[in-house]
């Protein structure tokens, strides 16, 4: 069986009817890329999807969740890239069919699928690049539960062997969101009043790591770093992607004014 990084680019996107995942979608579909979409198979809104993810260079996938039937379409679909874009939250969880979500959907969903398809691609013999959505502030030691599952499977998946992809942003949230997250999308406005202020104190250094972004400008980071093969096993920080606006007169140029100008690194031991 030939390793990813011998054939033609090859995406798969897990959590592709998220927020991020569906502008991913998009962006890998815009570069030409023949991407698969997963979606879940018990999802009530199949037929929604199919037509959705109906474009040229899309193909919905409806694999069940379970290590041996995804190793097995990872190594059928033969994917170079593998976008881990999976996450939830308590309020959807609450309406989940899944016991086990509906308990503990940062357990179940937002760590348990990840490494589950991470260990699937291990697996399946091809070695995908891993691109995995963390989040600022990622820590497996963290008292908050939504940043100790993201640091856990940071470890996993440093320690798993495959190349990856970690990108670690603040808020996501625009307005062109279809799940109402009314308490993300405050702090997201509350986080980026501060960010100003800090620009207008001339407080450069902290402003790029706080502000939010909307799904369409970070996915187009994630895609084009993921593709580019000098992007292996790095970490990009919120302030190594792109300004929603151009910073005040005075301050330092971003570190990210250009994706290899250096400002990646390996992923740290946690």
């Amino acid at each position: 069986m030939p390793h990813a990084q011998e054939l033609p680019v090859r995406a798969f996107v897990a959590g592709s009817t998220g927020y991020v995942g569906r502008a991913v979608v998009q962006h890998l579909q815009k570069r030409g890329v023949p991407t698969t979409a997963h979606v879940r198979p018990d999802s009530t809104r199949l037929e929604e999807w199919a037509v959705r993810f109906g474009s040229p260079g899309v193909i919905m996938d409806t694999t069940e969740w379970s290590e041996e039937a995804m190793a097995a379409t990872i190594a059928k679909m033969e994917p170079t890239h593998v976008f881990a874009l999976l996450g939830t939250s308590r309020k959807r969880a609450r309406h989940s069919a899944s016991l086990a979500e509906r308990h503990d959907p940062y357990e179940t969903v937002d760590y348990g699928l990840t490494v589950m398809l991470l260990r699937a691609c291990v697996s399946s013999g091809m070695r995908p690049r891993f691109v995995y959505l963390s989040s600022l502030g990622a820590d497996l030691n963290a008292r908050n539960a939504y940043l100790s599952v993201r640091g856990r499977v940071e470890r996993e998946l440093r320690d798993s062997g495959l190349d990856y992809v970690v990108f670690r942003p603040s808020f996501i949230s625009g307005p062109d969101r279809e799940e109402r997250r009314l308490a993300e999308r405050l702090g997201a406005t509350v986080t980026d009043a501060v960010v100003r202020l800090m620009e207008f104190l001339r407080l450069g250094r902290f402003v790029a790591r706080l502000e939010s972004m909307d799904a369409d400008m970070l996915s187009a980071a994630i895609v084009e770093i993921s593709l580019d093969a000098s992007s292996a096993n790095m970490v990009f920080e919120r302030d190594q992607l792109p300004r929603r606006r151009k910073p005040s007169r005075g301050l330092p140029p971003s570190r990210n004014e250009h994706y290899s100008n250096g400002a990646s690194a390996e992923m740290p031991p946690r």
